[in-house]
């Protein structure tokens, strides 16, 4: 059965440090390097029936059955975990290919803020990691765990959609679960976890009022629990997370997530001056004045509370921009494009012009 040649794609992405391979009937492939997408043009254009057998083949091999017009699965290549999406558009098949590196990297060698490392080292609570898709949450998520595990002898369980970092227990005891094959939800495997006795629980992703319900019942009753959420800010996590609920269970809501909440980390991912991206973190630690704002209903005043007590370690995204601009990291571009206010930035930093 003839297929592409899906093992020298990958490698063309990885040499080309790409973070995405699309792989489109009809259509150049084309990989996502430091943001931008870019053709192979030395490559075939793949055909409808070339994408449509290799995806046989390789669910073959993975002992994957299917009979959906879109489906989440990963596997393992080289030094490389593949994360993947098929799909269909107008009637055609479509994968998507995110190439994760297997090895894990620590907090110091992802450059992220050293308070992550307070974070991971709670005993209970939650944190949250927000931020678009491909904002790097996953491999920030990554490094907290890792970092429990080479320190501490905690049980950590993952829920997962699909499995993306591999762990090896080091001083910890990881059991990775991946929704679909090890447990039939997000909530399930949640569910199931708290009768796992586990010290430590990731949850992929919040996606539904009973999972994120149930994540903040694990958080309340002494785990400590990391899970991601979409957001555009974070401040705006918490808003987000009571509005999932219906009215009369609002105040409650609000009532655990103060009890629970750690902090949220917002993250985007910008280019480095150099080659390669960067995480810019946005900052939102649980003192004891947000947890009241949460509290009160009062979350609109949570962004102020953050810019005037950043000796706590809170920081605005413009804020984390400003310093990596500061520290030689991305160039005055990227701070303008990626800027909430590009105004109150210049005046920041001293910039006569917007250009």
């Amino acid at each position: 059965m003839l297929g592409l040649n899906l093992e020298e794609i990958i490698l063309r992405g990885k040499k080309l440090r790409a973070s995405d391979i699309h792989i489109t009937s009809d259509f150049p492939i084309m990989v996502r390097v430091d943001g931008n997408l870019v053709s192979l043009k030395d490559f075939p254009i793949p055909t409808e029936q070339d994408i449509k057998n290799t995806v046989e083949q390789l669910f073959s091999d993975l002992g994957i059955s299917h009979g959906k017009k879109e489906i989440d699965f990963s596997f393992s290549m080289h030094d490389l975990r593949i994360r993947a999406n098929y799909y269909f558009e107008r009637k055609k098949p479509t994968l998507a290919l995110r190439l994760i590196t297997k090895k894990i990297r620590t907090i110091d060698e992802l450059g992220l803020p050293q308070i992550l490392k307070e974070f991971a080292e709670k005993d209970h609570g939650l944190i949250l990691v927000a931020g678009p898709t491909g904002s790097g949450k996953s491999t920030t998520l990554a490094a907290m765990v890792e970092h429990i595990n080479s320190r501490f002898a905690s049980h950590i369980i993952t829920i997962e959609d699909p499995i993306e970092y591999v762990f090896e227990s080091k001083r910890s005891l990881i059991h990775q679960r991946e929704v679909g094959t090890d447990t039939e939800s997000f909530y399930n495997g949640l569910k199931y976890a708290l009768r796992q006795d586990p010290d430590v629980i990731l949850v992929g992703e919040m996606r539904d009022l009973e999972t994120i319900s149930l994540t903040l019942t694990a958080a309340e009753t002494g785990h400590l629990v990391f899970a991601t959420i979409h957001t555009n800010s974070a401040a705006a996590a918490p808003e987000r997370i009571i509005d999932v609920f219906p009215a009369y269970q609002q105040k409650q809501i609000a009532l655990q997530l103060a009890n629970t909440l750690i902090a949220v980390i917002f993250q985007r991912l910008v280019p480095k001056k150099d080659f390669g991206v960067l995480a810019i973190d946005e900052i939102m630690i649980a003192t004891s004045a947000i947890k009241n704002l949460i509290r009160e209903n009062k979350l609109h005043q949570i962004e102020g509370i953050m810019q005037t007590s950043q000796k706590q370690g809170n920081i605005l995204f413009d804020d984390a921009l400003i310093n990596a601009y500061l520290n030689g990291y991305i160039t005055k571009e990227t701070v303008f494009e990626n800027a909430r206010n590009v105004e109150e930035v210049s005046k920041k930093i001293g910039w006569r012009t917007l250009r």
